[in-house]
């Protein structure tokens, strides 16, 4: 008995022995002091295999003990984006369910079992992004700004594709190998990242509630343009602005049910093309009249106290770094996504400048904040309903990501979780969840009726949460996650990005808040 145990024990000091000399050798050999043998290499490899099962396996010990699921649909993504274990090259999976899965354009975005999309699909849905109805706001910002408002655009522009490739360098990172390869897949997990190890969530929680800021001031604006445009489509009709509302509204409640946006987006192609042949008749009107153009009108000069507002809106209208982290990774080559964001904000930056332009021109001094007011009574009519429509059929798209948002932050189940869930075991809505989704629809009427300023609205929301999210948040990230990587001229594109962001978007704040705040003023008195 003895003689066969130490037998065994021998056996297995040899093993150990053999396995380390060959683990040993093979570092050797792959520094170049030698060549390893065939036995050395085979051993060195089920070592590395070890190496590799024993961080795996540290790393299911960490998210068991933060109290994680793992592997269940619904599960949420590690806090810390970075602490991934890649293995030839390969990224991480992204989450089912993940936030930003909801926020492209007539779609939901993230899944890694989805179609891959082209880099001309992807454009087209950063096109629906930033060249949304929203753009009828920009004459307004050419009015207080003059030709400084048109350097704007361009400059929004610029600024706006940098900070989006920026955020999407953010997403990857080298391995042991020397290779890069995508450690993270949403907005929230940079953010976390970030802000790692010693708040590991506060970063996420930050970004969301400038999401669903975003969100909800996108739902209010649709309200807001619906009353104002019916309004002042059917003037001799005895129905208040926010009469409109409430009736926009009322056809709105139905989006409290929704689960999904599969019926609502097969719309977005046919919304998005209405508004492209809409925005052609505006400019096809303007141009009638280029023999009226007020060239002389358009000066260098600035309103001090509006062109604040200016900035605002004209930041607004290139909002899109959202849903770019959830884009990229679902492009069949995401090489290309340069290229893509390349294209799509140059045209985006020539129509914006030629309609603003051609507007402003075409009514100088008298361009309202909605710039289709301004046409005659018979066009006006029906391009403001076919607007109206494409409100009424945008909305759903921010107002689900809103909701999918808080759900995911308040309401679903586990120990994280504020309140109890909103869905039964069964899948259906529970009452109070409608009811909550519900008071969400009020609440965009109520700031629709009190605060019908679509310009200021635009403006206040664009220098809150669009300059922080396009802005202030990507260059602050870029030298939080890259620093040691970055040159001297990114460095300095970075923080001056970040400088000029952040005095733009206190002081459009200020302004804009002032604006609404006289603007209220106004109408008690009247």
């Amino acid at each position: 008995m003895a003689t066969l145990l130490r037998s065994k024990l021998s056996n297995v000091a040899t093993s150990v022995s053999n396995k380390s000399q060959a683990k040993v050798s093979g570092m050797f050999a792959r520094m170049g002091f030698q060549a390893a043998t065939d036995e050395e290499a085979v051993g060195f490899a089920h070592c590395d295999d070890l190496d590799f099962e024993h961080r795996q396996g540290l790393q299911m010990d960490i998210l068991k003990s933060e109290g994680e699921p793992c592997g269940d649909e619904g599960a949420e993504p590690p806090v810390e984006g970075d602490i991934h274990y890649q293995r030839g090259g390969g990224a991480p999976l992204p989450p089912s369910g993940s936030k930003d899965q909801s926020l492209g354009a007539g779609g939901e975005f993230g899944g890694h079992d989805k179609p891959k999309i082209t880099a001309w699909e992807a454009g087209w849905n950063v096109t629906n992004a930033i060249q949304g109805m929203f753009v009828l706001g920009l004459p307004y910002a050419i009015l207080h700004g003059g030709y400084l408002g048109l350097f704007l655009i361009i400059f929004a522009a610029v600024v706006c594709c940098y900070t989006g490739k920026i955020l999407i360098a953010c997403l990857y990172e080298e391995n042991e190998d020397g290779e890069v390869v995508r450690v993270r897949d949403s907005y929230v997990a940079i953010a976390n990242a970030c802000c790692a190890p010693r708040f590991p969530t506060l970063g996420g929680r930050v970004v969301n509630v400038a999401q669903i800021i975003e969100l909800v001031m996108t739902c209010i604006l649709y309200v807001v343009v619906s009353g104002n445009l019916m309004y002042n489509s059917f003037p001799g009709l005895p129905v208040s602005q926010k009469s409109w509302s409430i009736i926009a509204t009322a056809v709105l409640l139905p989006c409290a049910f929704l689960k999904n946006l599969k019926a609502v987006s097969k719309f977005s192609l046919l919304c998005t093309l209405a508004h492209f042949v809409i925005n052609i008749l505006v400019i096809a009107y303007c141009l009638s009249r280029a023999r009226d153009w007020a060239w002389e009108k358009v000066k260098f000069y600035i309103d001090v106290k509006k062109f604040p507002i200016s900035i605002g809106i004209i930041v607004f209208s290139y909002t899109s770094q959202i849903f770019l982290p959830s884009l990229e990774g679902n492009m069949q080559q995401p090489s290309e996504f340069h290229c893509m964001m390349n294209w799509t904000h140059i045209a985006a930056c020539v129509l914006k400048g030629l309609f603003a332009l051609v507007a402003y021109l075409t009514w100088a001094d008298e361009t309202k904040e909605v710039i289709t007011d301004n046409l005659p009574g018979s066009i006006r009519a029906v391009v403001n309903i076919f607007l109206v429509a494409k409100a009424l059929l945008s909305y759903p798209l921010p107002f689900f990501a809103a909701v999918e948002v808080l759900e995911k932050s308040l309401f679903q189940e586990g120990s994280r979780a504020f309140f109890p869930a909103c869905y039964g075991g069964d899948g259906r809505l529970k009452s109070w969840g409608l009811t909550l989704r519900c008071a969400l629809v009020v609440f965009t009427l109520l700031m629709a009726i009190y605060v019908p300023h679509f310009a200021l609205l635009m403006g206040l929301t664009g220098s809150l949460t669009g300059a922080g999210l396009c802005f202030l948040l990507p260059s602050l990230f870029h030298l939080r996650l890259l620093w040691r990587k970055l040159l001297w001229h990114q460095v300095f594109f970075d923080v001056a990005i970040f400088v000029i962001g952040g005095i733009c978007s206190v002081s459009g704040f200020v302004h804009s808040l002032e604006g609404l705040i006289e603007a209220y003023r106004t109408n008690a008195e009247d």
